[in-house]
């Protein structure tokens, strides 16, 4: 089975390292090609997959394509490449494109469509796909098994990929907004810089693990830290008067409609 991976960037550069790294298929069925040669440079240096300048026959030759470009860059990509082998399957990772497009640009059916994010790249994504109308088992068992080596991989209906981009796509970004906000706190409470950010970082990277090993529900866990009257309580009295939950809502809400406005 030979799969080109269509765009050389972070993402398509994590996807081939976990193939590789987990043997899923052997390097010399991988191929990738990207129209900037200092990515073709730097995705070859990081997982020993030959990256050429794209062509039409790179696309003839595939089984499976990975489209990991820019999103306003897909349609384009598709109208130089076509056409893609008969049967090939197209495995897409580009935000905000849904199934029905991507079929009528690349003119197949067998699709999977994926929404990742950016914790792929250190092997903890978290990441749901979708099948296109002439996707079988077997395809979407490759789906799995390709961001499942890369960290949480589940098959839902396209109609919940906008909520999935909203909540876990765009997810990392508000942690690390609060990451920031937690640090810049910390230093207003006089610890050096170098150290509120550290003690930020293993604060949150400590919770997550937590959560992970499933040693608790998040309201036991928080429950847990918070001693009536102490510390943690005067903290999360004043979260609660901010309103913080439905602050999540609403920008998970926001982020929602906004992927729907995208894929339109």
């Amino acid at each position: 089975m030979k799969m080109l991976f269509i765009g050389a960037g972070k993402m398509a550069t994590a996807l081939a390292t976990g193939i590789v790294k987990n043997e899923l298929l052997p390097v010399s069925d991988l191929l990738a090609c990207d129209i900037s040669a200092t990515a073709r440079q730097a995705f070859t240096a990081a997982t020993g997959v030959r990256c050429e300048a794209p062509s039409q026959a790179l696309v003839t030759d595939a089984d499976v394509l990975l489209l990991a470009v820019k999103p306003q860059l897909a349609a384009a990509v598709a109208a130089e490449l076509m056409p893609i082998r008969p049967g090939a399957l197209l495995i897409s990772i580009c935000a905000g494109i849904g199934i029905n497009k991507l079929q009528q640009w690349f003119g197949t059916g067998n699709i999977i469509r994926v929404m990742p994010n950016t914790p792929l790249m250190v092997g903890k994504g978290a990441s749901a796909y979708a099948l296109g109308p002439d996707a079988d088992a077997a395809a979407a068992a490759l789906a799995g098994r390709i961001l499942g080596a890369l960290g949480l991989a589940r098959q839902v209906d396209e109609a919940l990929l906008d909520a999935v981009t909203a909540l876990s796509g765009s997810g990392p970004a508000y942690v690390f907004e609060m990451a920031k906000a937690m640090a810049a706190a910390g230093e207003e409470a006089g610890l050096p810089a170098t150290l509120s950010l550290d003690l930020t970082i293993q604060t949150i990277a400590g919770a997550a693990e937590m959560l992970a090993r499933r040693l608790g529900t998040p309201d036991e866990l928080r429950d847990a830290v918070t001693s009536p009257n102490g510390t943690t309580a005067a903290g999360l009295a004043v979260m609660a008067q901010h309103e913080f939950r439905a602050m999540m809502r609403d920008v998970v809400t926001a982020a929602r409609k906004r992927s729907a406005e995208l894929g339109r």
